[in-house]
């Protein structure tokens, strides 16, 4: 089985519409599929349309959820997939649009920092490359450098101007790991933490935050993930076994313009089947 539980649409920062995913996702014969949109369920409707009216025979399994936006105290990025939850539960959804909306501010003082450097960009410019109502982030604004001719790909920009350790990079507002594990359970979702040890990204979450998710109620730890060297995927995996959570793999897909591509790395169907046990209801979408 090929299960890819971890992708993006251009509801959020990817380039495929939820249709287009959906194609890409049974032309490749993968059986499951989470679409995981940043901070939205936006593409959770056309996904579904799509899937539902497929003209092929396909079997592929559709998984809905979440890529949500945390950090811990220390202001470190902490990303949190909420997989199968129930999305009239207010809290959550309410929790996803507040994100979302700061998403804005903090964009224009990113831009606001380039232009001081002398690097010219607009928040007009950003706006441009995001379609429809998707969740604003970097990648829009790496495309907007690209546009201007500042730098040749997302790769770069995100390499030399955008990363989360660059003199241009700004926090915004994102609830706690905790609180947004405490939102998923509630909402009858499983919690599974994304790419948690990629150094190449910034700093990285300590083994003690790692205590008090797994107290929170984690599920399981994205393990096999291109931004994870050998020996982080070893320490996780360890981790993991220790404390018997849930081990995925998934490509992180974003579409074009990103070296990502779909179910390069994928979840054993024993670990799926465990994962999919946890959710309160069974919300997989399948024909």
């Amino acid at each position: 089985m090929l299960i890819d539980l971890h992708t993006h649409s251009n509801a959020s920062d990817g380039t495929d519409t939820p249709s287009e995913l959906i194609d890409k996702a049974i032309n490749k014969h993968l059986d499951v599929l989470a679409l995981t949109d940043h901070d939205t369920t936006r593409g959770w409707n056309e996904a579904t349309k799509a899937l539902l009216n497929h003209p092929s025979n396909s079997s592929l399994q559709l998984v809905l959820g979440s890529e949500i936006s945390c950090q811990d105290e220390n202001g470190i990025s902490i990303h949190m997939l909420g997989l199968l939850f129930d999305p009239t539960y207010e809290p959550l959804i309410n929790e996803l649009e507040k994100t979302r909306e700061n998403r804005l501010s903090r964009m224009e003082k990113i831009v606001a920092r380039l232009n001081e450097a002398g690097i010219e960009i607009t928040i007009e410019e950003v706006y441009a490359q995001k379609q429809g109502d998707a969740t604003l982030g970097r990648p829009h604004l790496a495309d907007a450098l690209v546009a201007r001719g500042h730098v040749a790909s997302r790769e770069e920009a995100f390499a030399a101007l955008l990363h989360n350790g660059s003199k241009y990079y700004i926090n915004h507002y994102s609830p706690s790991p905790m609180d947004a594990i405490r939102l998923i359970k509630e909402a009858g979702g499983v919690a599974i933490i994304a790419h948690p040890l990629a150094s190449q990204r910034g700093r990285v979450i300590s083994m003690e935050l790692f205590g008090e998710l797994i107290s929170a109620g984690l599920d399981g730890i994205e393990v096999d993930h291109r931004d994870h060297s050998d020996l982080e995927k070893s320490e996780l995996l360890r981790l993991a076994i220790e404390h018997d959570l849930i081990v995925t793999g998934s490509s992180d897909y974003h579409g074009t313009g990103k070296l990502n591509q779909l179910a390069e790395f994928t979840t054993h169907p024993a670990q799926w089947e465990a994962l999919e046990s946890r959710a309160r209801d069974r919300r997989v979408v399948s024909r």
